[in-house]
């Protein structure tokens, strides 16, 4: 047997050029002990946490794969909570930067992740029309709600009362009541669909966005009901008028339950507040007390709005009565008084508009002590910009206090390049030239140029040239970062430039049917004594199509030229004359390289396939189906047959030009590749993509083998397949409003199988321990009982323990789903070892939990098996006993932590777990106004 090919694996080293995505949502966090300064944003499969005061990027919350989609903090401050396309949630510590918390439970994108006012509770709205309620602490999922029938929107808890606000895409707004986990109102007064909803005036009203320039606003109220029979029914039937019946969209109460007890929900419509944009809200949101309401739509403009409180609206209508009671005395004829009332647009005002560079993507605005408001916007072109607004001026007015835009470029790169020394690379877009550092990845450069379509290093690294789309080749010093020199090159767009093998020159090809061939040569300028590098046209190739690349091979005997008409023409470079003619793509060649050695041309085209040809007579070795787009690059690794592809279906892919083999893929781009850049040395390659990322890829040290990346490229599809699989029925659970949180996946069935395999050793050890005292017993002597590997590795535990342990193991938020992928033919031994670990006191609050799923699950067979029903009975006893115990141990630590509190109170008095900064604030303001009297006594 033949030698295998060794390959070396490439693998992602960074990701750069990115300030934040477009998808998801901005998010101030208090990452070094205070609000305002440091705000959260998606950055494709991270979470980057950026100092907005310093311009610095401080924390990243390293992703998988998949790309974020929605972000939440908590309450306190400690965590975020990242939602992904994927459907999983991810809840990261802000103090180590790690993923503590896992939930699968949604199919699809997370759009929505609320916090409840404590912090215990997740809950998450997706587009597969889902809302998941999760807990926290005990990181588990609780409930699904089903009802919506499109993507959700926004989810909001009711901080007083247990109840939870969903609007979607289906244009409805539901309201659920947690404690039966049912929805008992929807409103049906939206049009169209509903984008974005907020709570305001302590929760007493209800604002939502639709697709159009209304702001529809709800007046909440609870009304706790009488217990007598006879009220609900006379209220009943006061309200079942057909008019009453007609007009849903403006008033709609409906019964929590039957049992007249129950609070009653009304909502009514109380009217709209105009917005100035015309097309749909975006985002809609209130700072974290409610007196501020911001919205945008898909402009550059934030509507911000003040929301009065309760205070602000009663001395509001006390001076419109004193008005009005002028008015009357003023009046000679005596008129009736009428019943003064403030108008929807008196109690919500417009304060300012807040009009951004760009369109705004997402917001987040915190309300400092100070009465200052901050404002941190994400927008469209890769820009954070934060803005303060003092809300005590007469005319509040926004001022940009910071805007975070080194990063990155304001468009898609559409060229990239590696200097000759493998440490500089270069990015150019629609407005910018960026030169990066490879090892830090610090921008070092920025300078304008037009919109770039192609770029080279000169030799010697200290110029660059950039043709443009509207044909002119710009000359750049790297010294300076000043622009040395515009030539009108061709009259459409300059599509390829390529260095001449001997560094004297380069070739551009454009939209103009022309090649033209250009050469370097210092001329003096008049300004300067020292002379400085310029550009001179040599001579131009005429041909009948538009060029579209261009190529030299390495020797400089060959030119090779792509034209519109599908083929690659071959020249002589010295007569100009033609030599081959590539023809076979069915759509134009967008980009080809040639290989060291001049022996093969690779061609990428517009068809999806790349092509490898013969330089000699032009044959076509292989034609390759490479990606499921357009191929947008093609680059040979230097001194190899190896080469890299790019396409528009957002993959880089690596192939063996001599065994026609693919060898890997580098997936990490979740949008099109435009280009990619190889170092000259071949150990680096940088990509650039439509969501805005620079991605760097580093040859490691490892070899990669064929085979076993076919089998991990197999793994991984069958993972996927699991994952789309039907979801396991629970018996007796019909497809209602609620349903499982949790869903099947390759970890929960990994989970499932670690069970069954403990279970299993558990039999066989039991069988041979029994079989051994047998021998012991017919022996009459003790026989030494050799020790399962497994259980030695353990630290000699018992089979049962060893159960157990893998038991604890299995994730909290995996139980459940765990222990539904199990057969029942594993549930009786379960249940013995439950009765035992629960006798013994241990994991009582996880076992009780898996027991109560599983005789809810599988009921008829446990109530049906004679077998069981003494081990039911013991249950039934230890677990009631144990749980007591818990119970009371508990209400005993917490009696004992409220004394304590009571006696710390006592002794210091002061409010023991209260916010501090109130009173330092206080503190603060009395000093200054001291030090104010000082001096003027002074």
């Amino acid at each position: 047997m033949g030698l295998t090919r060794q390959y070396l694996r490439y693998a992602p080293a960074a990701l750069f050029g990115l300030v934040g995505s477009a998808k998801g949502r901005a998010a101030f966090v208090p990452l070094r002990g205070e609000w305002g300064r440091c705000v959260a944003v998606p950055a494709c499969e991270h979470v980057f946490i950026w100092d907005t005061r310093k311009g610095e990027k401080v924390l990243i919350l390293k992703g998988l794969k998949q790309e974020v989609s929605c972000l939440c903090p908590s309450p306190d401050g400690l965590h975020l909570a990242v939602g992904y396309e994927d459907g999983s949630i991810r809840i990261f510590s802000l103090l180590s930067a790690e993923a503590n918390i896992t939930f699968n439970g949604h199919k699809a994108a997370v759009t929505a992740l609320q916090y409840d006012h404590l912090g215990g509770r997740l809950v998450s709205g997706s587009k597969d029309t889902d809302v998941i309620v999760w807990d926290v602490i005990n990181e588990s999922g609780l409930y699904r709600l089903r009802g919506h029938k499109d993507a959700v929107t926004q989810v909001l808890f009711l901080k007083e009362k247990n109840l939870l606000v969903t609007s979607g895409k289906d244009t409805l707004v539901k309201w659920w009541d947690l404690d039966t986990q049912h929805c008992f109102k929807t409103l049906v007064g939206h049009r169209t669909e509903v984008w974005g909803m907020a709570l305001i005036s302590e929760e007493k009203r209800l604002i939502t966005g639709s697709a159009d320039s209304e702001l529809r606003v709800w007046d909440i109220t609870y009304i706790q009901e009488v217990k007598d029979l006879d009220e609900p029914e006379s209220k009943k039937s006061k309200g079942s008028s057909p008019e009453a019946e007609e007009n849903t969209e403006d008033d709609e109460t409906l019964e929590l339950d039957e049992h007249p007890e129950e609070r009653l929900v009304k909502c009514s419509k109380v009217g709209s507040i105009m917005r100035e944009g015309r097309d749909r809200v975006v985002t809609l949101a209130t700072d974290q007390t409610g007196k501020i309401l911001a919205c945008h739509g898909t402009d550059a403009v934030l509507e911000v709005f003040s929301v009065l409180s309760e205070e602000e609206i009663q001395k509001k209508l006390e001076k419109k009565m004193k008005k009005a009671k002028k008015k009357a005395k003023q009046n000679s004829e005596e008129e009736p008084e009428t019943s003064v009332e403030l108008s929807l647009q008196e109690e919500i005002q417009r304060i300012t508009n807040i009009r951004a560079s760009s369109k705004i993507k997402s917001f987040d605005l915190i309300l400092s002590p100070k009465g200052e408001l901050k404002i941190v916007l994400l927008l469209q072109n890769n820009i954070i910009e934060l803005y303060n607004l003092n809300l005590s001026a007469q005319v509040p007015q926004a001022v940009r206090a910071s805007k975070i835009t080194i990063g990155g470029h304001r468009s898609d790169v559409r060229t990239l390049a590696f200097s000759s020394d493998n440490i500089a690379i270069l990015s150019a877009a629609a407005e910018s030239v960026k030169i990066w550092n490879r090892s830090t990845l610090q921008c070092i450069r920025t300078m304008d140029c037009e919109y770039a379509l192609c770029s080279l290093f000169v030799p010697g690294d200290r110029h660059v040239i950039v043709g443009t789309k509207t044909g002119k080749l710009q000359l750049y010093d790297l010294a300076s970062g000043s622009l040395l020199e515009t030539l009108n090159a061709h009259d459409g767009a300059v599509w390829s430039v390529a260095l001449s093998p001997d560094q004297r020159g380069f070739v551009t090809g454009g939209a103009d049917k022309c090649v033209k061939f250009w050469e370097f040569e210092l001329v003096k300028d008049e300004s300067s004594v020292q002379k400085r590098l310029s550009m001179k046209h040599v001579r131009v190739l005429q041909l009948d199509e538009d060029v579209l690349c261009v190529r030299y091979s390495p020797n400089q005997k060959l030119l090779a030229v792509s034209l519109l008409d599908c083929t690659v023409k071959i020249f002589y470079t010295d007569t100009l004359k033609f030599f081959l003619s590539l023809y076979g793509h069915k759509l134009p060649v967008l980009c080809m390289d040639i290989s060291y050695d001049g022996t093969l041309i690779a061609t990428g085209s517009a068809d999806r396939n790349v092509k490898i040809w013969g330089l000699d007579f032009g044959d076509c070795h292989r034609s390759l189906f490479a990606h499921d787009d357009s191929v947008m690059y093609l680059q040979f690794v230097a001194k190899s047959h190896l080469f890299f592809t790019a396409g528009k279906d957002s993959k880089i892919k690596q192939w063996d030009a001599d065994k026609f083999e693919h060898i890997q893929t580098l997936e990490g781009h979740h949008q099109e590749v435009w280009c990619l850049a190889l170092s000259p040395n071949g150990d680096y390659v940088v990509s650039a993509s439509h969501d805005k990322s620079l991605r760097l890829w580093e040859r490691t040290r490892e070899p990669l083998i064929l085979e076993e990346e076919r089998e991990m490229q197999r793994e991984a599809e069958y993972e996927e397949s699991v994952a789309k699989e039907e979801q396991p029925v629970v018996a007796g659970e019909t497809q209602g409003e609620t349903g499982l949180a949790g869903r099947k996946t390759i970890e929960t069935i990994k989970a499932a199988e670690r069970i069954m395999e403990a279970i299993e050793l558990y039999r066989e050890e039991m069988g041979k321990l029994k079989e051994h005292q047998a021998i012991c017993k017919a022996a009459g002597k003790e026989v030494p009982f050799p020790v399962n590997p497994i259980l030695r590795a353990y630290g000699n535990i018992t089979p049962s323990a060893y159960v157990l342990e893998v038991f604890k193991k299995v994730k909290s938020s995996e139980l459940e789903e765990s222990l539904l992928v199990l057969p029942f033919s594993y549930v009786p031994d379960l249940l013995r070892l439950f009765n035992e670990y629960i006798h013994l006191g241990s994991e009582v609050e996880l076992l009780c939990r898996a027991l109560l799923f599983l005789l809810k699950v599988h009921f008829g067979q446990i109530t049906s098996n004679q077998m069981l029903v003494t081990v039911i009975e013991n249950l039934k006893k230890t677990t009631i006993s144990r749980v007591s115990e818990a119970r009371d141990v508990l209400g005993f630590n917490m009696a004992g932590l409220q004394y304590l509190k009571r006696e710390i109170e006592a002794k210091d008095e002061v409010t023991f777990f209260a916010d501090a900064t109130d009173r330092f604030e206080e503190k603060k303001r009395k000093r200054k106004k001291k030090e104010k009297m000082v001096l003027a006594v002074l």
